[in-house]
Order: C-alpha cells, then sequence, then structure tokens
C-alpha cells in the first residue's frame, strides 16, 4: 500500500522517517526486550525517555531555564480552562483575543472562571484578517492577555508576537508550534496539542515560566495544577507514555532538519507556492488577509461550488486526501505541517492545475 500526503488539519501526518523507527522498535525498545508502550512510566527506560524529550525541547525552542515544561493531557481544550485556573492569581479578568473558531473556545470556558474582556475581534471581517495592535483595547488589571497565534479553520495567523507590555501573554500554539523559531522569552505561558506539529493526539505540552505558577485556584484539578504536575516532573499521573515516546523521537527529527531554522525555510517555501498557486489562478480562490494568511492551514474555495465533490474524489484517487474545508466555511483546506513533505504540496498544485484546466 503507498501512503498517501494527508493534509488533514490533526490529527496530522507524522514523519515516515519517525514512524519507521517506531516500527523497528516496537517489540524491543534499544534492548529492554519491551514496547514502550508496556514500560513503567517510573522506570529507567521510560524516564530517560522523557528526559530526552524534554531536553531536545528545550534545546529546538532555546526555552530558558526559568520555564517549565510539562507533557500533560486534556488537550488545548482542557487547557482553556487549566490557564484561568493557574494564572489568575486572586485577579478577576483576563484579556483575551478573538480571532476565530478556537478563540471563541477559549473565551467561553475562561467566562466561567473571570471577567473576560474581548480586547481585540476579527469578527467583523468574518475572521478573514487580525484587528491592528493599535486597536485592542487591553485591561489595566488583567492577569494575562490570551491569544491564538495560528487558527486552524479560517486559516489566519499573526507573524509576529504582539507587544503587551508586562502582562503575561498566554498563546494557543497547538497548529504553529516548532514550525519557525519564537522568542518563548515574550510568553507567560505556551500551551499545544500535539496532534498537528508534534506528535500523535494525546500529548499536550504546557511551558510556562516558573514565577506564574504556584497560586492555583483551590479548586483546580490536581493533573491541571502547573505546580503539582512540575514538581512530579509531568507524572502526578500515569502519562500518555507511547505519545511521549513518538514526540520525542519528533524532536530528534526536527534537529537533523536543521531544527526550527531550517523547518521555517521549509515551510515558508511550501506555503508561498501553494498561496501563489491560488492566486494566480481564476478557479481558485483564498479569502484571508494576505497579511496575516497562515503558513500551515490554507483554505481555498473553487469558483464553481459544485465541483467540490468531484475534486475531493479525483484528488482522493491521486493520494491527496482529507482536504475538505470545515463544516463552518465550506470550500477546501490544505493543512500543511511540518510532516508533509514539499513533494506532497508540489503533487496537490499539479493536480490543482490539471483539474481546472479540465473544469474552467
Amino acid at each position: 500500500m503507498s501512503r498517501v500526503y494527508n493534509f488533514s488539519a490533526g490529527p496530522a501526518m507524522l514523519p515516515e522517517e519517525v514512524l519507521r523507527q517506531a516500527r523497528d522498535e516496537m517489540l524491543d525498545w534499544q534492548g529492554s526486550g519491551m514496547c514502550v508502550m508496556e514500560m513503567s512510566h517510573r522506570g529507567k527506560e521510560f524516564v530517560s525517555i522523557a528526559e530526552r524529550a524534554e531536553a531536545d525541547l528545550r534545546e529546538l525552542m532555546n526555552i530558558p531555564d526559568n520555564y517549565k515544561v510539562l507533557f500533560l493531557q486534556g488537550g488545548a481544550t482542557g487547557m482553556f480552562s487549566a490557564v484561568p485556573l493557574n494564572l489568575l492569581r486572586g485577579r478577576t479578568r483576563a484579556d483575551y483575543v478573538n480571532t476565530g473558531a478556537w478563540s471563541k473556545k477559549a473565551i467561553a470556558e475562561a467566562g466561567k472562571y473571570c471577567q473576560v474582556n474581548v480586547a481585540a475581534s476579527g469578527e467583523a471581517s468574518q475572521f478573514m484578517s487580525i484587528p491592528p495592535r493599535s486597536a485592542w483595547q487591553l485591561s489595566d488589571d488583567a492577569a494575562y492577555l490570551h491569544y491564538t497565534p495560528n487558527e486552524t479553520i479560517s486559516g489566519v495567523e499573526f507573524h509576529q508576537v504582539p507587544e503587551v507590555g508586562e502582562t503575561p501573554l498566554v498563546a494557543d500554539m497547538s497548529s504553529t508550534i516548532l514550525s519557525r523559531p519564537v522568542d518563548v522569552s515574550r510568553f507567560g505561558l505556551i500551551y499545544a496539542g500535539a496532534q498537528k506539529n508534534i506528535g500523535p493526539a494525546g500529548i499536550t505540552v504546557v511551558i510556562v515560566r516558573e514565577d506564574l505558577i504556584g497560586e492555583a485556584r483551590a479548586d483546580t484539578p490536581m493533573v491541571w495544577d502547573f505546580a503539582k504536575q512540575a514538581e512530579a516532573d509531568s507524572m502526578l499521573n500515569t502519562p500518555p507514555t507511547y505519545g511521549l515516546y513518538l514526540a520525542g523521537l519528533v524532536f530528534q527529527w526536527l534537529k537533523r532538519q536543521g531544527g526550527l531554522e531550517g523547518m521555517a525555510e521549509i515551510n515558508r517555501r511550501k506555503a508561498e507556492k501553494l498561496y501563489r498557486a491560488i492566486d494566480d489562478s481564476d478557479f481558485y480562490s483564498n479569502p484571508v488577509d494576505p497579511d496575516c494568511r497562515s503558513w500551515m492551514n490554507v483554505p481555498f474555495v473553487l469558483a464553481k461550488p459544485a465541483l467540490d465533490a468531484t475534486f475531493l474524489e479525483e484528488a482522493k484517487r491521486q493520494g491527496l486526501t482529507t482536504l475538505k474545508g470545515h463544516r463552518s466555511v465550506g470550500g477546501m483546506r490544505a493543512s500543511i505541517y511540518n510532516a508533509m513533505p514539499e513533494a506532497g504540496v508540489d503533487k496537490l498544485i499539479d493536480f490543482m492545475r490539471d483539474f481546472e484546466q479540465r473544469n474552467a
């Protein structure tokens, strides 16, 4: 069976090199006589895997020493609650920027625990652009400011880290983490579900500045108390061991690609050529403001929507799968995360051009 190019928004492709290594180590990890899934999370074998994964992530992202790295569960959706529970620290207000579906979910969940000030919203543009920083209305007493650097559904992305003064900046980087370098020191907290650029679903990475933890609300579930998890090395409960192992293999793979600088160049090139193919066509279009187009999620629509089903069917026969756009926006969406090889983007572009010639 030939592997397809899977353009899913998540769970997404994993590097084939990583999958092959996992296959080879499935029954016997480095002479242990066990699969990683069978190991005790307290045993020396798995502890070494977890320690290597954290060390490699710290190296890739140049994470300062005064930040804790946690490997938790619950996904970004769980963090929608965990962030206010941990970071309010006695305050009653938090600022949020609304740039789309995932921002809205985070805002709704935070509203259970505090007063939410929506400092800016892209709703007027139907979330096809990002409000300029000069228009944001920030609170004087906000515990933190939360934003979503990349919205997977609408395909808008911040290409610069916003300036917010002394207020701790919180980012849901689920769909953009590890796609390029980022200055971690500008954030109070970064969180990301694993299933796009890190590994299989089940792991949630949290990178949090040490001075922001230790004052969680009394009713915070202990598994989401960042201070307790940091003290327990993310093993307050049994972690998803195999998912963490695979994430560690991805971190090693990223280092072999030239680190995040190398991935940034590849990702920039993939996105630019796909957007160029769309913009040069009268048959396809992308509705997002060019200044904030996502590198990771590229939505596009056909001039003849009646051909959507035919496009998807023919693409699938060419090994180009999961291109259907989110049900809330329709059309198509190509998610081109780190593990999507450039050859996959090239093949998609070739198919799009051929389909246009036959149907325009």
